[in-house]
């Protein structure tokens, strides 16, 4: 088969898993039931042994993907000078209600031909637990079941399959007007009731899948600038949360590499509390409240659950345990010999002090717009303050998560003063009580360390952390958060400063690998698409409009063909790292959002400017 490129795919998922299905019809990457299960496919780390369930013609023709309209429902077309064939993947959603678990895990296929006449080939291979697991085959009336010592697969045929060496396969031809379905299912046991699926199901389970997509997305109350890049981000970001818990993962992939054939390769299908908080923030920006409610569920659950000093985890599992054992799969080959492929994230021991300040602010804006957060989690809340106050001068591995050792990065100084910041906000807006007198004099030590250290007058910037001249793209959201006025000469520097040594065109890297703090790995990395939309946000805010307006319109042009991101964008505008990745979808929300509102505002003043007399106002007619 060979490797498809990251962006190559788009994605379906249940609110349980996510499948990645590639523009030729293959569904290279699931993970049954849940996100983070072992996977069933995973072609995309492997082509020879990853496993995957492909039906596509046989013969070559152009091919093209979209998604019904506002929906996650999947249509692949194979254009063909016989024919035009088409395939419908979703997977069913019949509530995203909290702690609702589905009565069956479905991958539903529906093939169809809307001209000409058009010969397809089934082949089903999947290769359980990352491909360690063997498995039988045992074929049944109405299909196939694939069985491990551990997993039961069904899958359910409209056709007669023939099996060889573990793989499921048929051939079949359709002419115009004429469609078969083939459901794919996560089988808990085997018993009678299973490989019952009929076709009529699988088109009940279209309407209602598409009905509550549509329903959805019908209560986002953005209607500005790029509505359809939003709604597609919102749409992903959903698929990204764990119904169950109201957990978010960062991406429903692991290993997808940040340089091909390097090893920044990470398996992010966990809840980080920065990259969940920060898709929290975007979803409520879109009016999506429940959203959010669960997340606080879910984050008061782990707070019942602190580290014996009183910290949170950074990253847990989406069920919420905290053990996530780092392993490497040395078996597999990596996406395009990118190895190691690992799973687990030994970033679970780090110390990341940002995190308190991505979570303060969620709360507090959920607080602002959505409901008011309860006695219980705000006193759960003000042991996170006083672990700040205790503990920011402390140095940590930081945003980025650096393995090369501990710095005092500035990010996640400024992550803490907006800890502290935030829950002094919230204190006197609900008249909780707290202890102010602490928090409001650490928040002002560390906007003075902040200012005094992390600003480098030789550079005239401010660096990644203070024992460096190198710059950081996170320090980009200083601005956004507060902690500084866009138009402050200290960051009005900054921002030009990453301009000139941060950016390639209108991509910005996180920072340059042979300059910065030592991350601990080796090789280069792409462009990070996220730090590219807070560059968008802050040239907003700083009044630099055109700039903003043009590095975004350029950004947009570097998703995939389905408005998708993964993590980063490498030099030659091919997607890498994990795919799709919420805190790069959030980032588009945020900076839209932002920049939509911004010229609405410029276009408001120039349009009042130009109905003032001239004989009134002196003042030249220009946009502010």
């Amino acid at each position: 088969m060979g490797y498809k490129g990251i962006g190559d795919y788009g994605i379906i998922g249940d609110l349980h898993t996510i499948a990645l299905v590639g523009m030729d019809g293959s569904i290279d990457w699931c993970c049954l039931p849940h996100f983070d299960s072992p996977s069933i496919f995973a072609s995309i780390l492997d082509h020879k042994q990853g496993g995957y369930f492909k039906i596509a013609p046989l013969q070559e023709g152009n091919r093209r993907q979209m998604y019904l309209p506002e929906t996650n429902i999947l249509l692949t077309r194979f254009l063909q000078e016989e024919g035009v064939g088409e395939i419908t993947d979703f997977m069913p959603v019949e509530s995203d209600a909290p702690g609702y678990i589905p009565e069956r895990h479905q991958i539903i296929r529906m093939v169809s031909v809307v001209r000409g006449q058009v010969r397809f080939r089934l082949e089903c291979a999947p290769a359980f637990n990352y491909g360690r697991d063997s498995h039988k085959v045992a074929v049944r009336e109405k299909g196939i079941i694939f069985r491990t010592k551990d997993v039961l697969l069904g899958l359910v045929s409209p056709i007669p399959l023939q099996t060889r060496e573990g793989t499921a396969f048929g051939e079949f031809t359709l002419s115009e007007g004429q469609s078969l379905t083939f459901f794919l299912e996560y089988l808990e046991s085997e018993g009678p009731g299973n490989l019952l699926a009929t076709p009529e199901s699988g088109e009940m389970a279209f309407r209602n899948t598409s009905a509550f997509w549509q329903r959805w997305l019908g209560q986002c109350q953005y209607s500005g600038r790029w509505r359809e890049m939003v709604h597609r981000s919102a749409l992903t970001l959903k698929l990204l949360t764990y119904a169950p818990t109201g957990a978010i993962v960062a991406a429903p992939t692991t290993s997808l590499p940040e340089s091909l054939g390097g090893a920044r390769n990470w398996d992010y299908r966990y809840t980080w509390i920065r990259d969940a908080a920060f898709t929290i923030y975007g979803l409520l920006r879109l009016g999506f409240t429940a959203e959010a409610s669960r997340f606080m569920d879910w984050l008061n659950a782990r707070c019942h659950d602190l580290n014996p000093d009183g910290s949170l985890q950074l990253v847990y599992g989406i069920d919420g345990r905290r053990d996530l054992p780092e392993e490497e799969l040395l078996h597999l080959d990596g996406h395009r010999g990118s190895r190691p492929v690992r799973i687990g994230n030994a970033a679970t021991h780090q110390l990341q002090m940002d995190l308190y300040g991505t979570l303060m602010d969620a709360v507090y804006l959920y607080n602002k717009h959505g409901t008011s957060i309860s006695y219980d989690l705000w006193m759960n809340l003000c042991r996170l303050l006083d672990y700040v106050c205790g503990n920011w001068e402390r140095p940590d591995e930081g945003i980025w998560e650096v393995r090369g050792g501990r710095h005092h990065f500035v990010y996640s100084k400024v992550m803490c003063w907006v800890a502290l910041d935030r829950g002094i906000r919230l204190a006197d807006q609900r008249g909780f009580p707290g202890n102010r007198s602490r928090w409001m004099a650490e928040r002002d030590r560390i906007y003075l360390d902040v200012m005094q250290r992390g600003w480098n007058p030789k550079v005239g910037a401010f660096v990644q952390h203070y024992d460096t001249e190198a710059l950081d793209a996170a320090n980009l959201i200083m601005p956004l958060v507060f902690f500084v006025s866009p138009t402050d000469p200290r960051m009005v520097s900054t921002l030009n400063r990453t301009l000139e040594q941060l950016t390639m065109g209108s991509l910005v890297y996180r920072y340059r690998v042979d300059q910065a703090a030592p991350d601990g790995m080796e090789g280069e990395e792409g462009t990070f698409s996220m730090c590219t939309f807070w560059l968008v946000e802050a040239l907003t805010r700083a009044g630099r409009l055109t700039e903003a307006r043009l590095i975004f319109e350029k950004m947009l042009s570097y998703a995939n063909h389905l408005r998708l991101y993964a993590e980063e964008v490498s030099h030659t505008g091919e997607q890498l790292g994990n795919f799709p990745q919420a805190f790069t979808h959030f980032g588009l929300i945020s900076a839209a959002s932002n920049l939509d509102r911004a010229l609405n505002t410029r276009q408001g003043t120039f349009t009042m400017t130009r109905r003032i007399s001239p004989t009134k106002n002196p003042l030249p007619i220009v946009p502010h």
